[in-house]
């Protein structure tokens, strides 16, 4: 079997505010390959098709050796959430195309399922602390028994004393609405200096979070070590971090309970799988971050099903699947995702879907996400 093509498709889907990213590899023996490289729609799709070219011609089942080609190709190009994300989409398609060939789920490639459940969480954005007990209820409504949220609304790394007092007022309200058994896990985005975040977290402590997410940017390990020390939270990371090179020093130091690479991100199904692995060695959950679509939910899944470290899944429920998901999608119920079924990932896309939706211009002009920016839950592509 060879590869013959590598094609990128951006879309986006009717009433969400969101471009998507998707990619398909064909061979010359009709087995097609689904992946997700969510991001910069254009941008994105320029890589995938120039790494797709050098594709051409090789043997699909050769992961390892395809991502290290992809990755290594060029001593100034490596890394980097364009680079990664179009390898990472390749990287998906083709596990797709091996377990179709095999005639297995992919994640019996990976080891075997370790679990026919997945945990989920819902969400508690919302401006007001009445909008956010509202969005909250209606995710415990439906059975789930985890929430995450962004309740700060400011920008930058300096938050006023009138902003702190709002966010801690959402997370008050959500607490008392939905009571002591549901987990609450606090958003941060990278968006709070060191002091900052140290001063939110400890003010936090009293609504006992589940963990206290990217309270500082990515980027300085050592700032986000002096909030795990001052801060009674565990405290969660990983979505803007690619790689194992990435991940490494956050590893080393300690500095969380929680990791939460994105598989369209951070390298692919391989990559992630060697990430929990990783993470297994210090203990740490994987908790796998996805605000994205179909595919990326499902990929995260099949590595989730043999990671014995998995803790909870983000994101992949969206009503807009059902217009371009061509198969059983496991969507949420009762708070769980449902071990996928089918070879492969489980599903196809549907191209004339796909193309039928171009992509638009980039809502998120202004810089970070704030809670104004979240749709309805009607909307939502997060969980």
């Amino acid at each position: 079997m060879k590869i013959t093509n590598v094609r990128a498709f951006a879309t986006a889907p009717p009433e969400v505010n969101r471009n998507y990213v998707f990619v398909k590899v064909e061979t010359d023996e009709g087995i097609e390959g689904w992946g997700e490289a969510t991001m910069g729609a254009v941008s994105v799709t320029g890589v995938i098709e120039e790494l797709g070219e050098m594709l051409g011609g090789r043997d699909p089942f050769r992961i390892e050796e395809a991502w290290q080609m992809l990755y290594n190709f060029s001593h100034n190009l490596r890394g980097g959430v364009l680079h990664m994300a179009a390898i990472s989409g390749i990287d998906i398609a083709l596990w797709d195309i091996k377990g179709k060939a095999l005639n297995v789920p992919v994640y019996e490639l990976l080891g075997g399922a370790m679990r026919d459940k997945f945990w989920a969480y819902g969400r508690f954005d919302g401006q007001t602390p009445e909008l956010a007990v509202e969005n909250a209820m209606s995710w415990v409504e439906q059975g789930l028994t985890a929430l995450k949220g962004d309740p700060h609304s400011h920008k930058g790394l300096f938050p006023t004393a009138e902003s702190q007092r709002d966010a801690l007022a959402k997370v008050e309200a959500v607490r008392d609405a939905v009571g002591d058994d549901v987990e609450l896990m606090i958003e941060v985005h990278g968006r709070l200096s060191t002091e900052g975040a140290i001063s939110m977290g400890r003010a936090l402590e009293q609504y006992r979070p589940f963990w206290f997410e990217e309270p500082v940017p990515p980027e300085n390990v050592d700032a986000m070590l002096k909030v795990r020390d001052a801060v009674n939270i565990p405290l969660a990371t990983g979505e803007r971090i690619y790689t194992k090179w990435g991940f490494r020093e956050l590893f080393e130091k300690q500095v969380v309970e929680f990791v939460q690479p994105d598989i369209c991100h951070a390298g692919g199904i391989l990559e992630l799988k060697k990430l929990a692995a990783m993470a297994e060695t210090y203990y740490l959950g994987f908790c796998p971050h996805n605000p994205y679509g179909p595919i990326n939910t499902l990929a995260a899944l099949h590595v989730d099903a043999a990671s014995p470290n998995f803790l909870v899944q983000e994101g992949g429920h969206a009503d807009w699947y059902r217009h371009v998901v061509k198969g059983d999608f496991p969507f949420q119920k009762d708070g769980y995702f449902d071990l996928p079924t089918g070879v492969g990932l489980g599903i196809e896309l549907d191209e004339e879907a796909l193309i039928k939706n171009p992509p638009r211009p980039s809502p998120h002009t202004e810089g970070y996400l704030h809670n104004a920016q979240f749709p309805s839950r009607q909307q939502n592509h997060w969980i």
